[in-house]
């Protein structure tokens, strides 16, 4: 998702992260779409992760960034 609709920041939203999905949003309209290449990034090191690692990271530690 992050790779495809990162700059949506649907990656945030469907992983629970509200108020980072809020910052992704409004950060790709004020910087005309330069920000977007964060989520780009994330949906990168989402793929080379485990799903134990990304669950570790993401689900239960709560890691809202990179």
């Amino acid at each position: 998702m992050g790779i495809l609709v990162g700059w949506l920041a649907l990656n945030k939203f469907y992983l629970g992260y509200t108020k980072e999905g809020v910052i992704q949003l409004v950060l790709n309209i004020v910087t005309l779409g330069a920000a977007s290449i964060i989520p780009f990034i994330e949906g990168i090191l989402y793929l080379f992760m485990s799903d134990k690692q990304f669950d570790d990271t993401y689900v239960y530690g709560k890691k809202g960034w990179l």
